[in-house]
């Protein structure tokens, strides 16, 4: 008798949350075609209004510019040209076709992806894949927190569970993806408004009337293995991972890592305040963050990936915690036991909403630079302070000494060979400046490092020192230029190139 009254119980629950979910879904609907509707006229009023301006000469007009047009022909049209007037004088007018030629994809659409896929899209980049597939708060559907209950607690007849399984996705389908009330304060674009729109929708819209011309592809997909064909092919020039669940991120960075697609993920930017901590560096330079580090792991653990991705991260230490987990009974409990689906966060990260912009500005910045050809050189991260950079000046000075009697041609202060060694060498020796050398050579401290001449004929100057450990500077003071180009003509090439941008940095 009390089973057969939990089943009509569960059947009268599921009736009524399916009636329920249909009605938010009929509400979703109305406002989307007043919203489209409110969106046309204006539209049609712009455009009329700009038909009629006398003052506009010499424009050529695309009146269809919903498709988007061809990278190359983007900027010959005069609007586009001039809504891109900074970009063209920054990079000059055939970089800038580079950016709106490219094909960018952004995955996880949040307080960073959507800052980021904003301002690709002002950058003028010409064709961009939106996907988004955010989790549930687990606020935003009590019911299911009751239902789950219910089955941990029940065993045997399943009768009336189904219909709740199935009145359960209808939820999941319409309180996922959507922009919530909470992530307005960090959102780009999405205003009240958009409120219970899929974030993917919700950016087209508001991109479409921002830069028409780009081609758009929005998608309400959740990465996976299985989709991964879809959302990669096309031979993107660069995939932006904004995602914050470990499971999707590590196997979409891996996925790319064996497409051979370059990628730039972001980490951490939850329970965060500072922004002038923010870095980009390569995955293994990562500290203090939790994200980052759970994420080496996996790819080295699961798929021998040790480093070659380069990531956004902070090196501030997370200044809160997660807001602890409560169940229906208000009691904390255990997460896990209330994802829908596998890998659903459910606790809440408190976010100051300008850290996650800021990543997501970053991120823009130096992937657009990246399709441009725009050399940029990030600042790098080193575990140094300013002691060791007074120890790494004094035993300049001494070596000189010892080698040459005398420490006249150090031309370099304190100052300069914090600029040597940070800014040149990042940290590690110059013959461990290659990708897989990555984290191995960052040094917490100097007692292994030196400074001695490049070229042992020129005096010791900010454009001809090299940072090495001691073995190896014994070893480069007893060789030849000569020798170096001739038997590593690679690592010769590469010295020489840095130390010319020490030239163009000083005016030399």
């Amino acid at each position: 008798m009390e089973d057969r009254f939990k089943c009509i119980a569960m059947v009268g629950s599921g009736a009524l949350l399916g009636s329920v979910s249909t009605l938010f879904l009929l509400r979703i609907l109305r406002r989307k075609l007043e919203s489209q509707s409110s969106s046309m006229k204006a539209i049609e009023v712009d455009r009329n209004e700009f038909k009629a301006a006398p003052t506009i000469k010499n424009c050529k007009v695309v009146e269809d510019r919903g498709g988007g047009m061809a990278g190359e022909d983007l900027l010959k049209d005069d609007i586009v040209s001039e809504q891109l007037t900074r970009n063209i004088q920054f990079f000059g007018l055939e970089f800038q076709q580079k950016v709106t030629a490219s094909y960018v994809v952004v995955i996880g659409l949040g307080g960073v992806g959507s800052h980021a896929a904003s301002m690709l899209l002002r950058s003028g980049v010409g064709r961009l894949l939106l996907v988004d597939f955010d989790q549930v708060c687990f606020r935003c559907y009590p019911t299911a927190q009751v239902f789950l209950n219910w089955k941990k607690r029940t065993t045997g007849k399943q009768t009336g569970f189904n219909l709740l399984i199935i009145c359960n996705i209808i939820l999941i389908y319409w309180l996922h993806e959507k922009v919530s009330l909470s992530s307005l304060n960090r959102h780009a674009v999405a205003m009240r408004e958009d409120v219970g729109i899929p974030k993917a929708e919700c950016l087209k819209k508001h991109f479409s009337a921002i830069f028409p011309e780009c081609q758009i592809d929005a998608r309400v997909s959740l990465y996976d293995a299985s989709s991964e064909e879809d959302i990669l092919s096309g031979d993107p020039d660069f995939v932006l991972d904004c995602i914050d669940n470990i499971d999707t991120k590590v196997a979409l960075l891996a996925a790319c890592v064996r497409r051979g697609l370059k990628v730039l993920s972001a980490t951490g930017a939850g329970a965060r305040a500072d922004p002038t901590r923010i870095r980009v560096a390569d995955l293994r330079e990562s500290t203090n963050d939790p994200l980052s580090r759970s994420v080496r792991h996996r790819l080295r653990k699961d798929y021998g990936i040790e480093g070659g991705i380069p990531v956004v991260f902070s090196l501030e230490k997370p200044k809160v915690k997660l807001l602890p987990f409560k169940g229906s009974n208000g009691e904390e409990d255990n997460p896990a036991d209330y994802q829908i689906v596998p890998g659903f966060r459910v606790r809440i990260i408190p976010v100051l909403g300008t850290i996650p912009a800021i990543f997501g500005q970053i991120m823009a910045s130096y992937v657009v630079t990246q399709l441009a050809g725009f050399e940029v050189h990030t600042e790098p991260v080193v575990n140094l302070d300013t002691d060791h950079y007074h120890i790494l000046h004094q035993r300049l000075i001494e070596h000189e000494e010892l080698l040459y009697g005398t420490a006249m041609q150090v031309q370099v202060d304190v100052a300069e060979v914090m600029y040597i060694v940070k800014e040149l060498w990042r940290g590690r020796s110059a013959r461990d400046q290659s990708i897989e050398h990555v984290g191995r050579g960052m040094w917490r401290s100097v007692k292994e490092l030196i400074l001695v001449r490049w070229d042992q004929r020129k005096p010791a100057s900010v454009s001809n020192l090299i940072l090495l450990k001691f073995k190896e500077a014994d070893e480069h003071e007893s060789r030849t230029l000569d020798d170096i180009k001739e038997n590593e003509p690679e690592y010769f090439e590469r010295v020489t190139s840095v130390l010319k941008r020490a030239e163009l940095d000083f005016g030399l």
